[in-house]
């Protein structure tokens, strides 16, 4: 059996140059990919706001009240300390506790709603502010301005 002394490896120059090719092609794809996943985040947060309102609208049906903003979203999840209400809770009407939003923080829950809505609920975005626009903008079903 003899060793051919004639195979090579790879130069340092040569894979350097493949390292920068492979950096330029990642600084040119990279920024598109993330703001796709700042957009979806986006749709998450509306996605569970519809959800949360619907448990709510299932908790107002069975209780016959919403939530009060003291409550807030808890009770969907935790039977609800005030005896009349929790008399006729029939929940939880969530499978899980309250998730957080796409960005780590809850979600807000008031009285009234905006356009009649009777109550408010929605995201503060990615920058946990109320208002702002693009992916900072509120999500879900907003408070009166």
């Amino acid at each position: 059996m003899s060793v051919s002394t004639n195979s090579r490896g790879f130069s340092l120059l040569e894979m350097l140059v493949v390292l920068v090719i492979i950096g330029l092609i990642a600084s040119l794809v990279g920024p598109r990919l993330f703001s796709r996943v700042d957009t979806s985040k986006v749709q998450v947060a509306d996605t569970q706001a519809r959800m949360l309102r619907g448990a709510v609208e299932t908790y107002r049906l069975e209780v016959g009240r919403l939530p009060t903003a003291g409550e807030g979203l808890q009770v969907l999840y935790v039977r609800p300390s005030d005896e009349r209400a929790a008399a006729r809770w029939r929940g939880p009407y969530l499978d899980e506790p309250v998730p957080t939003d796409p960005w780590g923080n809850p979600y807000q829950y008031s009285i009234p709603g905006r356009d009649s809505m009777p109550f408010a609920l929605f995201s503060l975005g990615a920058d946990g502010v109320r208002g702002g626009e693009g992916n900072d903008a509120d999500v879900g079903f907003l408070p009166p301005q």
